[in-house]
């Protein structure tokens, strides 16, 4: 060999050695050299793991590879772990810990943060889960990092606590109750224990990349453990069983108002387990009236783990933003709780002094349901919020007033646009009765609160109730980004030049 490449490779050794120096000085041992899989094990298809270039690679059949190195023994408690991962499109991938060696199948032992930026199930299954999930524990329903691009994943596991950082943003703060939660049907060993990582190869159409493994290993003992969960109550099981279920664990209408932050907002999301779509007023007297505006908003949250709405309010909100500019959101939504009577009107159903009495309730509900078909059928929305909402003057008549007529003429309008329902908390609306007969006309469904300030932000309880009660399953829901093109992709014609 010439002594020039004794020299370079000498040289590069140094420098190996020098960052695994480095790396043990401040904690991090690096799991993977870069060059083998010395320190790792795969399961089944074993030809699917492979070192290519300096990086780990899976490409093939259903392996899961497990490290068995000599960090720690290869069993880890508390901890965090960094990798750089990056996706092919269709890629479905992900990286567990607690967990323990098994030749065939699914681990079932340990937790699984998902890696899936593009992947969309298999068969008739559609997959919602985002990169940085908690698999079916704390879900993420959007995608925040692209394929054919590195992001960097962190996980860390202090007792009884787990977040997952992507790139940074902090995705998942779970605090497991005392006793865990174990989602029915799922494995058994999902709960917080001990055990090694194992990084997922799913099918022979997903192909992930990883580099960078490395691991701090942090004391089994921590000031955490001092800390006392409350038993978690019917709410919090509920969200974990229906999002362990595909259902989406996801309010698509929260605002921050009366002194909500942005912070608070998202403190609370993760506590719950359930995103939020945080959404603004779009519309004539409201805080946003034109594009410019309507920018600055979803600009100001860019980098934040939430969806971004558009509340599209009066009728005149089409006439004042432009597709380009609806486009910029996630999801647009309205409803038929401002409207122009027969007489020329503006009325404006919530608020009590502005409608006054109804001398004729029927002439009234015919006008509503009308304006609700157009509105339906006219703008570019992808929900229907507030749905059958009816003013606090004929309030108590909602079952005789909203016939099965009625209902139909709303149902069929939802239908034939792709417009979903919301499910909302506020005003427990719509009816079980009106849910089953849209579920049965194919409408899809969404959960929202429509909340007025920290107070009434609430788990989406009527949602839960509805679900249950109307039997609704995982098809049943909206999700942006997986239910097809957006409104105003449908109707862009709808909306300003």
């Amino acid at each position: 060999m010439p002594t020039s490449e004794i020299s370079r490779r000498a040289f590069v050794a140094s420098l190996a050695a020098a960052s695994q120096l480095s790396a043990a000085d401040d904690g991090w041992l690096p799991l993977f050299d870069g060059s083998s899989l010395k320190g790792w094990k795969a399961s089944e298809n074993k030809g699917t793991w492979k070192v290519v270039d300096g990086l780990l690679s899976n490409d093939g059949g259903r392996s899961h590879l497990f490290y068995e190195g000599p960090v720690k023994g290869a069993d880890f408690r508390n901890f965090e772990l960094e990798a750089e991962v990056m996706t092919k499109p269709g890629c479905n991938s992900g990286v567990y810990f607690h967990s323990t060696y098994q030749e065939t199948g699914f681990p079932q032992k340990g937790f699984e943060v998902q890696v899936n930026n593009t992947a969309t199930g298999e068969g008739s299954y559609r997959e919602r889960k985002k990169t940085g999930s908690l698999y079916g524990v704390r879900n993420v329903y959007k995608q925040f990092v692209p394929d054919n691009e590195w992001f960097k994943l962190h996980i860390s596991v202090r007792m009884k606590n787990v977040q997952v950082r992507l790139n940074g943003m902090l995705v998942v703060d779970y605090n497991e109750p005392n006793p865990p939660v174990i989602a029915e049907g799922s494995e058994r060993g999902r709960f917080l224990d001990h055990g090694t990582f194992a990084l997922q190869g799913h099918d022979p159409g997903s192909h992930a990349m990883y580099k960078s493994i490395r691991v701090r290993p942090l004391s089994d003992e921590l000031p955490t453990t001092k800390i006392a969960y409350p038993p978690p109550d019917q709410t919090f099981v509920d969200i974990i069983n229906y999002g362990a279920h595909n259902i989406p664990m996801v309010d698509f209408h929260v605002h921050l108002k009366l002194g909500l932050t942005l912070e608070q907002a998202l403190q609370k999301s993760r506590q719950d387990g359930i995103m939020y779509g945080i959404a603004v007023n779009c519309g004539k007297g409201f805080p946003v009236q034109d594009d410019a505006t309507a920018r600055q908003f979803v600009e100001s949250l860019k980098g934040q783990p939430v969806f971004v709405a558009m509340q599209a309010e009066g009728r005149e909100w089409t006439q004042m933003f432009s597709s380009k500019t609806a486009a910029l959101f996630d999801y647009v939504f309205t409803d038929s709780m401002t409207w122009t009577d027969n007489r020329g009107r503006r009325m404006r159903t919530w608020l009590p002094d502005e409608v006054g009495t109804i001398a004729d309730p029927q002439e009234f509900m015919d006008t509503l349901v009308d304006r609700a078909v157009g509105i339906i059928d006219k703008e570019p929305v992808d929900i229907y919020v507030n749905p059958t909402f009816l003013p606090d003057a004929i309030a108590k008549d909602y079952a005789s007033l909203w016939t099965e007529e009625r209902m139909k003429k709303v149902v069929a309008a939802l239908a034939r646009n792709g417009v979903a329902m919301e499910i909302n908390n506020r005003y427990k609306l719509p009816s079980a009765l009106f849910v089953q007969m849209a579920k049965a006309a194919g409408v899809k469904f969404t959960m929202g609160t429509n909340n007025t300030g920290p107070a009434d932000l609430l788990r989406c309880e009527y949602g839960l109730q509805i679900i249950k009660e109307c039997k609704l399953g995982w098809q049943d829901f909206f999700v942006p980004g997986a239910s097809g093109p957006k409104a105003v992709e449908r109707k862009p014609n709808a909306l300003k030049a």
